[in-house]
């Protein structure tokens, strides 16, 4: 067996998607289907179900992905060995994070690594909280940067960066000019959620209930799958939201969206970093984990 084919069916695995895998592969999606074919006839049997356009792993699709995981951390690990005696660290990192961290706070740092490591490759999948949660608990990803604080005994946690909630409205919404409104205001005004899964609706739920407040008594207006789309279905006046300050920094800035905070409710949180309890950590790894968590 290729250990690039290998790599290209573990991250088709991981992603579900040959779009995905040959736009984080740098490949195109023919070269993708191509790896693939070629090691399903190498092995004699068939790894992945197409079901529209998700991809599934059949049994045999699972027990190569299980192995694959284990023949790349290896293959990474023996790398990094090598490059350590030259003093120079390379190899390829696959890691996740949810919508907040992974799209403004991540780049950066990755940025930042990327420039004192330039051997390195990194591969960022990024979704909700929950699943990022199970791609480290799949061994999918080295590690993940969630919005939400994860309580499991099999994860390993450190407290990364904080962030705040706060109340998203349109620039010439009634309630813009406020710097801040009583909890009663939110049941009041058409509302945009976040997704099931999501560490921003977590947090946001917890902090309304705590204050005395549920997402029943909200009118939801709609239900939508990112940061990105609800910042959008504010400014065109769908509705009210609470959102990250991080993910409305340009916005509030230039003025399209307002941000206030609830008079006597608390909206922050800590982002986390998880990590599989036990699972060995390649050197990469270990050097961009400490990198990461020196960058708060």
């Amino acid at each position: 067996m290729d250990l690039h084919q290998i790599e290209i069916f573990c991250t088709l695995i991981r992603l579900r998607s040959f779009s995905r895998t040959a736009e984080a592969l740098y490949l195109s999606q023919p070269t993708v289907s191509g790896h693939i074919k070629n090691l399903e006839t190498e092995l004699g049997v068939r790894l992945v179900d197409r079901l529209g356009k998700r991809i599934v792993p059949t049994d045999a699709g699972g027990v190569l992905f299980r192995h694959g995981l284990l023949l790349l951390e290896q293959r990474d690990q023996v790398r990094q060995e090598l490059a350590n005696i030259t003093g120079t660290v390379s190899g390829a990192l696959s890691i996740g994070a949810s919508t907040i961290p992974g799209a403004y706070i991540l780049p950066r740092i990755i940025g930042t690594f990327k420039k004192k490591h330039p051997a390195i490759t990194i591969q960022l999948l990024i979704e909700d909280t929950a699943k990022i949660t199970t791609a480290v608990m799949n061994g999918g990803i080295c590690m993940g940067i969630v919005g939400a604080t994860i309580t499991d005994p099999l994860l390993e946690t450190h407290s990364f960066m904080t962030d705040e909630l706060v109340v998203a409205v349109p620039p010439r919404h009634a309630l813009a000019r406020k710097k801040s409104i009583p909890l009663s205001s939110l049941a009041k005004e058409p509302f945009i959620l976040r997704e099931e899964g999501s560490g921003t609706r977590r947090i946001m739920t917890e902090k309304l209930s705590l204050a005395g407040l549920s997402l029943n008594a909200l009118k939801t207006a709609a239900v939508v799958g990112s940061s990105d789309a609800v910042r959008q279905s504010v400014k065109a006046g769908l509705g009210i939201s609470i959102l990250s300050r991080r993910a409305l920094l340009d916005d509030i800035s230039d003025g399209r969206i307002a941000a206030l905070r609830i008079t006597g409710v608390k909206m922050e949180r800590t982002f986390s970093v998880i990590l599989l309890k036990g699972r060995s950590k390649t050197p990469l790894c270990r050097t961009f984990l400490e990198f990461m968590l020196r960058s708060k």
